[in-house]
């Protein structure tokens, strides 16, 4: 395999991947807050303007119901995250193009990019515990909607976003340094 095919693969699966994590990320955090959605994600994302819901808020307290929320959901878990992927797979496979041929590269850069994803989950997670054990005793300064319900929620969910894309960062840096360390690896048992 060239090392160009792998290069392309490794975007498209890149891309791939981090959609699917923006999916389940976002589908587990609308069942923890539904108000971080209806009252923030889906008018930041101009959900209103997609006709798949209707208005129920005011200019001063928007609020977007939709007709199938898990469907909203899903868009802006991806619509936030493709580009996460687009970057990931553009970076670790500049840095894969280190590697001996476009097999090596691919099956490397593919572990590198699982390794991301894996940090940037637990990462998020350990947001969405400190988003309850700290912020929501100490109020960040968030933009919060007008008449939040549960605002609790909303702070969990708001640092579990903020730290899954502090653990993609993180993880972005753990998999250069795998994919640099496997190319010793390589040269020493070849």
């Amino acid at each position: 395999m060239k090392k160009s095919h792998a290069f392309i693969i490794i975007v498209i699966i890149s891309i791939l991947l981090s959609s699917i994590y923006g999916i389940i990320h976002d589908q587990i955090t609308f069942t923890i807050s539904e108000e971080y959605y209806t009252k923030f994600k889906f008018i930041q994302f101009g959900l209103n303007n997609w006709n798949i819901g209707q208005d129920i808020g005011t200019i001063s307290s928007p609020e977007l119901k939709l007709y199938n929320p898990r469907l909203g959901v899903t868009i802006v878990g991806v619509i936030a995250t493709w580009w996460v992927g687009l970057l990931t797979g553009l970076l670790l496979g500049s840095v894969g193009l280190i590697h001996e041929n476009g097999k090596k590269m691919l099956f490397i850069t593919l572990k590198a990019i699982l390794i991301t994803t894996g940090i940037a989950l637990v990462i998020g997670l350990m947001g969405l515990l400190f988003g309850k054990l700290f912020l929501t005793t100490s109020t960040p300064n968030w933009y919060f909607p007008n008449k939040l319900i549960h605002k609790d929620r909303f702070i969990m969910v708001g640092s579990m976003h903020n730290f899954s894309y502090i653990g993609g960062l993180i993880g972005l840096i753990i998999s250069i340094r795998f994919s640099f360390k496997q190319k010793g690896k390589l040269e020493i048992n070849t």
